[in-house]
C-alpha cells in the first residue's frame, strides 16, 4: 500500500499530444496557409473588386461605344476631304493641283463693285493666306479673318447639307498665325465689315486646309505689337482695354511676330520706298551706284568709334563710312556716285536715335563753281522722297502715323528750302534764350528746339544749316574763304583761342522735325592742301598713315572740285513717320546693348 501511495503521490507524467494533419483544403477554409494570425480578404475587400472589376468593364465598354460613335460620325462627315491639315510641302510627291491662286488684294480689285454679283453664288477663289483669328460662333457657324500682306477679309464656315459640322469646329479651333490655303466663294456682305480693311467681300468657305500650324501659345500677339510703345522708361502693363502694353524690349526680343503687324510691313514698305526714290532720283540725275569695301585695314576717318575685327591672322575695321573711296572715285573720274549699304558706328550711344549698324544713303558729285550747286540739288533730292512718300506710300504713312499720332510733315515749295547759315540759327536761339557760343556745336536739344523756331518762321519742317564751323567738322572739309585755314588767309594775323581751326566752312546738315538727317560738305581736292589740313585739323591724322596713304594720293593724280553726303535711312523713315525711336526703322536693329536676335 505504501508502495502503491508512493507511487500515487507522484505528478502524471504530460506526454505531448501528436499532431493532426492539416490537409490544404482544410488550410484554404480556415482562410490560410495555417500560420498564426495570418488571416484571408474581409468581405468588404471582395466587395469594392468586384465594385472595381464592374467599373472597369463600363469604362471599356464606354470607350468602345465613343470610338464606334466616332467611326459613325467620320463614316457620315460629308466634307472630312475638305479639311484638315496637309502633309508638310516636300514630304510627299509633288502632284500639280492645277488650281489657280489669287490674292486678296486681287479680289478687292476685282470686286470692289458688288452690285452685280450674285446674291445665290459667287466667284469660286483658291488663295493661301494667314490666320488673323478664329472663332465658333455656334455649332453651325464659325467666322474667321484671314491675312495677306495688309489686306484682311472676314471669312464664314456654315454647316449646312454640304458642310459637315466638325468642318465648322474644326475652323474655329485653327490657331491664330497658322497659315491656311483656302477654297471659297466671294460673296458681298449685308453691311461693311469694319474689322477687316476689305469690307465689303467676305469669302463664304468650302475648303479649308492647314499648311503651317502654329503653336496656340505665342510669346506675343501680333495685336498687341500693333500699338505706340510705351513711353522710354515705362514698365510693361495693360492698356484701359486690359490688353498688354508691349515693351520695345519685349518686341524686339520675339521681332518675327512684332514684324507680322500691319504697321510694320508698312514701316518697311515706307523704308524701302525710300530707297528707291533715292536711288531713281539719283540715277535720272547721271549718278552711277556703287559698292565699297566694308571691311578696311586700319582706321581710314581717325578717332575711336570703330568696330576691330579678327581677320585671319590679322585684324580689320569695319568702315564707318565709304566717304574716303567715294572721293577716290570722283578722282577716277566716275564724276557722280551714290551707295546704300551699311554704316558701323562704336558709338556708346543708348539713345532713341543711335544705332551701332545703320544703313547709309551716300552720294559724291563734282560741281562747276559753287559747292552750293549740290546743296541746291541735295535740297530736289530730299523734296523728291518726301513728295513721293505722300504719294506713292500715303496708305502706309497714314496707317502708321494713326498709331503714332504726329502732325502732317511740314514741307516746302520747290526752290524755297529754309537754307540757314549756322551762325543765323545761333543767333536765332540766342533770341530764344538759348546760351552758345559762336563754333559750339548743337547738342540735340538745341537742335530740336531750332527744328521748333524753323518751322514757326519758315512753315518748314524740312530746313538745311549752312557754312557749319570749319572745328567741328572733319579733315576732309574745305575751309571757308574768310577762315584762316583757308590758303588765300595764310601769314594774316589770328587771335582766335581756336587759331587756324577758326571761322566757318562750307559744308551743311539738313534737318527733318529739328533733327539731323544728312551731314555734308564740298571735300578738300588738292593733295597738298589736304595733307596741310590732316595734320593742323582739331583731331589730326596721319596723311602717310596705312588707311589714308591710298587717299591722299589719289589727288596728286587731278581731280574735279565736289562734295557730297550722308544720310541716316532709318532717321527719314522715323521723323517721316514719327516713330519714337530709331531701333522701330529697323529690321533686327543693333545698339550697344543689342547684338539678337
Amino acid at each position: 500500500m505504501a508502495d502503491q501511495n508512493a507511487l500515487e503521490s507522484k505528478p502524471a507524467q504530460s506526454i505531448p499530444e501528436r499532431p493532426k494533419e492539416e490537409t490544404p483544403a482544410a488550410a484554404a477554409a480556415a482562410g490560410g496557409d495555417g500560420a498564426e494570425g495570418d488571416k484571408g480578404p474581409s468581405k468588404n475587400a471582395l466587395k469594392k473588386a468586384a465594385k472595381e472589376k464592374e467599373k472597369a468593364e463600363k469604362a471599356a465598354k464606354r470607350a468602345a461605344a465613343e470610338a464606334a460613335r466616332k467611326t459613325a460620325q467620320e463614316s457620315e462627315d460629308v466634307s472630312k476631304e475638305d479639311y484638315g491639315e496637309l502633309p508638310m510641302i516636300g514630304s510627299t510627291e509633288y502632284v500639280p493641283s492645277g488650281i489657280p491662286r489669287v490674292n486678296l488684294a486681287e479680289i478687292a480689285e476685282q470686286y470692289k463693285d458688288t452690285t452685280s454679283m450674285d446674291e445665290a453664288g459667287g466667284p469660286d477663289v483658291c488663295f493661301r493666306a494667314v490666320v488673323d483669328n478664329a472663332r465658333n460662333q455656334s455649332a453651325k457657324l464659325s467666322f474667321l479673318v484671314f491675312r495677306q500682306g495688309m489686306a484682311t477679309i472676314q471669312s464664314v464656315v456654315a454647316a449646312s447639307d454640304k458642310l459637315s459640322r466638325q468642318m465648322v469646329k474644326f475652323a474655329g479651333g485653327i490657331p491664330a498665325e497658322s497659315v491656311v490655303l483656302v477654297h471659297g466663294l466671294v460673296k458681298k456682305t449685308p453691311e461693311p465689315v469694319k474689322s477687316a480693311t476689305i469690307s465689303q467681300l467676305e469669302i463664304h468657305v468650302k475648303k479649308l486646309y492647314i499648311v503651317a500650324k502654329a503653336d496656340s501659345q505665342l510669346p506675343m500677339q501680333v495685336e498687341d505689337a500693333e500699338r505706340a510703345i510705351p513711353v522710354e522708361g515705362e514698365e510693361e502693363k495693360e492698356d484701359a482695354s486690359g490688353r498688354p502694353n508691349v515693351t520695345l524690349n519685349t518686341r524686339l526680343n520675339n521681332r518675327v511676330i512684332d514684324l507680322r503687324g500691319k504697321h510694320n510691313r508698312a514701316i518697311f514698305a515706307i523704308k524701302d520706298g525710300v530707297v528707291a526714290l533715292f536711288s531713281e532720283f539719283l540715277r535720272n540725275n547721271g549718278f552711277i551706284g556703287i559698292q565699297t569695301p566694308k571691311l578696311l585695314g586700319s582706321p581710314s576717318e581717325g578717332g575711336a568709334n570703330i568696330f576691330q575685327v579678327t581677320y585671319f591672322a590679322t585684324k580689320a575695321f569695319l568702315a564707318q563710312s565709304p566717304q574716303l573711296y567715294k572721293q577716290m572715285l570722283i578722282a577716277a573720274r566716275f564724276e557722280s556716285v551714290f551707295e546704300v549699304g551699311p554704316i558701323f558706328r562704336a558709338e556708346n550711344s543708348n539713345t532713341a536715335r543711335h544705332l551701332t549698324e545703320f544703313t547709309g544713303l551716300d552720294l559724291e558729285t563734282t560741281f562747276d563753281e559753287d559747292y552750293h550747286e549740290v546743296v541746291e540739288l541735295l535740297e530736289r533730292l530730299m523734296l523728291f522722297i518726301f513728295n513721293g512718300l505722300k504719294t506713292r506710300y500715303k496708305a502706309e504713312t497714314d496707317l502708321v502715323r494713326s498709331i503714332y499720332h504726329v502732325d502732317e510733315f511740314k514741307l516746302p515749295e520747290a526752290g524755297k528750302v529754309p537754307r540757314i547759315p549756322f551762325r543765323e540759327g545761333i543767333q536765332m536761339l540766342r533770341d530764344d534764350g538759348v546760351e552758345i557760343g559762336d563754333y559750339d556745336d548743337l547738342s540735340t536739344p538745341d537742335e530740336k528746339r531750332l527744328g521748333a523756331l524753323v518751322l514757326e518762321k519758315y512753315g518748314s519742317d524740312f530746313y538745311v544749316l549752312d557754312e557749319f564751323p570749319l572745328n567741328i567738322r572733319p579733315f576732309y572739309t574745305m575751309p571757308a574763304h574768310t577762315s584762316p585755314a583757308h590758303p588765300k588767309n595764310a601769314g594774316k594775323p589770328n587771335d582766335s583761342p581756336l587759331g587756324i581751326n577758326a571761322g566757318y566752312s562750307n559744308s551743311y546738315d539738313f534737318f527733318m522735325r529739328g533733327q539731323e538727317i544728312l551731314s555734308g560738305a564740298q571735300r578738300i581736292h588738292d593733295a597738298k592742301f589736304l595733307e596741310k589740313r590732316m595734320k593742323e585739323c582739331v583731331t589730326p591724322v596721319d596723311p602717310t598713315s596705312d588707311g589714308l596713304r591710298d587717299y591722299v594720293n589719289a589727288f596728286r593724280y587731278g581731280c574735279p572740285p565736289h562734295a557730297g553726303g550722308g544720310i541716316g535711312l532709318e532717321r527719314i523713315v522715323m521723323l517721316w513717320l514719327g516713330l519714337p525711336n530709331v531701333r522701330l526703322a529697323s529690321l533686327f536693329p543693333r545698339d550697344p546693348s543689342r547684338l539678337m536676335p
